[in-house]
């Protein structure tokens, strides 16, 4: 192997490297969860003395006259009587979706997805009953939480549900919910009806709050973390922003114009988006620990601000949900930019992973049903459109096998530091005699890392690829394991997995395969060293936690990779034509390139220095 591809293998492995490092890091988060947790507390306990505070002082007033209201005691004899009534279910449903709504609040009580199941086979809850805490806001003479009313059903059909909220003016508000039928969009629209008497004029927006807990849907605690998240998304922007990414707690603050925002779970997400776009948001995510007894992964909570317009007779604010899968092509039919949630990468390994591995994936899965076959396939057609990349390096690798007891007798013949440009110089020659191109094995590896990292990024994040079998893989978007341990091994996890062991064997073996064309020069060694220990473990350690899919693509890629060497080497290079040519060369002066040309200009300025030291060394 050449010092050029060698460079090719160290740039991947500080890429993964660094990887493996940022994992560890999250550790280290997970111990600030708790500190949390007791903050969280703290402040609920004060809020709860705060509200038996207020409860035990006189009704006051505010600045415009209108009266303090006591919990449970509303100025408003009809706000009473819905405050203490009992709350009632109704679900609307279709083939996708089925989601129960709660006349207490008038808001999701939970989200059930018809086509998909959890890792445990139980049903799929993306919202799971009771833990959804959708919340409107309004000052209308006092301060009114709709999460604290009974509203009334006023009309239920099979696709529609509406709710309202009378006040003792014969004004009320209403929540209509519409859920079409073959859709996960729920149609959300929040109606101000005769309210001019009991909002004040100066009173212009309304606040929206909704906390959802998140529950843990998958097999591997570490990778569904990883690819939580919380977006947010500005109009006119290209793409959301993000929150938590990596399983990190967070919160922000927004203070301009939100068009939506995504509780993003791995596989799939609760989209809320404004019909025209919320003033201003906080938004924040706080993750589980993975021993949680209620098997929950995340807490998010985003508070909204609304504008409000005054209308005498009917004001109607809408707001779409939505209670669905992160598939790419069902997110863009949206138009909306949902499908930007999902985690393909930046602007190359994006257009990558939209604009060939997806395509290409959704292609062969029309016709086949086994995707380990559909990642054979992929991984083969991958290697294909490469192959005019791959086959100059390997062509150039075996070529610089054929010249190794030329290049051990430049080493030999140069073994002091202070003649390494002359080395350099003397096999550049030697490079140009043999027809061998300096580039020829750094360059191609270089140029296929986007291709590397695309597959790294879409097998996670495919949920294609979820809960789909492969033989002794019983999910390709999470790890295989062999053998459960029972204890845990720091940054390997508590599992061994099988397709991530062969991957590393497989990294070995090829590197055992074209270490042997390394120079003996002693300089060499830790390359040697690096490229067939210490990559393929890195590779193990990295892997053993991710997608089963990921580790079945590499393991594939390396065997493919060998077989090309090996059939460069045995059919497409003529050992005796190199050596001939190199024979023929001998003594022959060639035209030097400015490559060569550099290089001696920096020996002439190396010797003229150490020609000038050696003065001042006399003196």
């Amino acid at each position: 192997m050449d010092k050029n591809s060698i460079v090719g293998f160290i740039l991947i492995g500080v890429i993964f490297f660094g990887f493996t490092w940022y994992q560890s890091n999250q550790y280290q988060k997970q111990r600030e969860y708790q500190a949390q947790l007791d903050s969280a507390a703290l402040a609920q306990q004060a809020y709860m003395m705060a509200q038996d505070s207020v409860a035990a002082m006189p009704a006051g007033e505010y600045e415009d006259g209108a009266q303090l209201a006591r919990p449970g005691k509303y100025l408003d004899s009809l706000l009473n009587s819905h405050y203490t009534a009992e709350e009632q279910y109704v679900t609307l449903g279709n083939d996708r979706l089925e989601l129960v709504l709660t006349t207490k609040g008038a808001q999701p009580y939970s989200a059930r997805l018809n086509n998909y199941r959890a890792y445990d086979s139980t049903d799929l809850y993306l919202v799971k009953p009771g833990y959804s805490d959708y919340n409107i806001s309004l000052f209308a003479g006092e301060n009114i939480d709709t999460r604290d009313m009974v509203f009334e059903l006023a009309e239920t059909t099979d696709t529609t549900v509406v709710m309202r909220l009378p006040f003792h003016n014969g004004g009320y508000l209403e929540q209509k919910y519409i859920l079409p039928e073959g859709s996960y969009m729920v149609r959300n629209e929040l109606s101000f009806v005769g309210m001019e008497g009991l909002v004040p004029k100066k009173i212009n927006s309304f606040d929206i709050d909704w906390n959802l807990v998140v529950p843990r849907l998958e097999k591997g605690y570490t990778n569904e973390k990883q690819y939580s998240k919380l977006d947010y998304y500005f109009s006119g922007e290209k793409k959301p922003e993000q929150l938590g990414r990596g399983g990190r707690n967070g919160s922000e603050s927004i203070v301009s114009k939100v068009k939506w925002f995504a509780f993003q779970q791995q596989f799939f997400s609760a989209i809320m988006t404004a019909g025209n776009e919320f003033n201003a948001a906080d938004f924040s995510i706080s993750f589980y620990d993975e021993k949680d007894p209620d098997r929950n992964l995340m807490l998010c909570s985003a508070r909204l601000q609304s504008e409000l317009k005054h209308d005498p007779e009917r004001v109607t604010v809408p707001f779409d949900f939505y209670f669905g899968p992160n598939h790419y092509r069902t997110l863009k039919n949206y138009d909306q930019h949902y499908e930007k949630i999902i985690p393909l990468g930046g602007s190359v390994i994006g257009l990558i992973s939209r604009g060939v591995i997806i395509p290409t994936f959704n292609f062969l899965g029309k016709f086949i049903h086994n995707y380990g076959i559909i990642i054979l396939i992929m991984t083969i057609l991958i290697k294909i459109v490469v192959s005019p990349l791959t086959m100059k390096s390997y062509k150039s690798s075996a070529k610089m096998n054929v010249i190794k007891p030329e290049i051990d007798k430049l080493n030999e013949k140069y073994p002091k530091q202070e003649d390494a440009l002359k080395k350099q110089q003397a096999m550049m020659d030697l490079y140009r005699r043999a027809g061998i191109s300096p580039m020829g094995g750094c360059l191609p590896m270089l140029l296929q890392l986007p291709i590397l990292y695309a597959m790294f990024r879409f097998f996670p994040a495919s949920i294609e690829l979820r809960q789909e079998k492969f033989l002794w893989a019983d999910d390709l978007s999470a790890y295989d394991s062999i053998l459960d341990l029972p204890f845990s091994i720091p940054l390997y996890g508590d599992h061994v997995s099988l397709f991530a062991l062969l991957m590393a064997l497989s990294m070995f073996l090829y590197s055992k395969m074209t270490s042997s064309q390394m120079s003996n020069d002693p300089s060499m060694a830790g390359m040697k060293f690096m490229s067939v220990w210490l990559m393929p473990i890195m590779m193990l350690f990295i892997c053993n936690n991710l997608s089963s899919g990921l580790s079945y693509y590499y393991l594939l890629s390396n065997l493919i990779t060998m077989l090309q060497t090996w059939f460069v080497r045995r059919f497409l290079v003529d050992e005796a034509k190199i050596h001939a040519q190199l024979a023929a060369s001998a003594g022959k002066p060639l035209p030097k390139s400015k490559w060569q040309q550099r290089l001696e200009e920096a020996q002439k300025m190396q010797q003229q220095a150490l020609k000038e030291q050696q003065k001042r060394a006399r003196r």
